[in-house]
């Protein structure tokens, strides 16, 4: 009877050549899409790097966050201006700090998040009296 996948670890390897060889898998064409999808999504480079090396591409993805040159700065102010659009209270700050150290940013980053999220909405509030 054929079975329908391979079963044998050298046949696997085979047919995995064989993709590779018509240009129909590619762990680079991998590494650029869902890198995108994770950027998209707000994740931070601490949490891009642990899934990746979940993945098995940790130093594809190394590369292709060199080369791309996000500034992670301004992606973490970005996700928390999302996530707190009301800006935030002095109360609210632990809670975003976790939720974008969960997003994978640096402390670093996430500091100066919340220090520009607080600082605009200081600027923004003293418009509206």
């Amino acid at each position: 009877m054929l079975t329908r996948f391979p079963e044998e670890g050298d046949d696997i390897e085979a047919v995995l050549d064989r993709l590779v060889a018509r240009d129909l898998q590619s762990d680079a064409r991998f590494v650029e899409l869902w890198l995108t999808m994770q950027v998209n999504r707000m994740r931070g480079p601490i949490r891009i790097r642990y899934e990746a090396r979940a993945k098995g591409v940790e130093q594809l993805i190394e590369t292709a966050l060199i080369e791309r040159d996000i500034d992670w700065f301004e992606q973490a102010l970005s996700c928390a201006r999302r996530k707190f659009s009301n800006g935030i209270a002095d109360e609210q700050r632990p809670k975003a700090y976790r939720f974008l150290g969960y997003r994978g940013y640096a402390a670093d980053s996430i500091h100066y998040a919340l220090t520009e999220l607080r600082l605009g909405h200081a600027t923004n509030s003293s418009f509206d009296d």
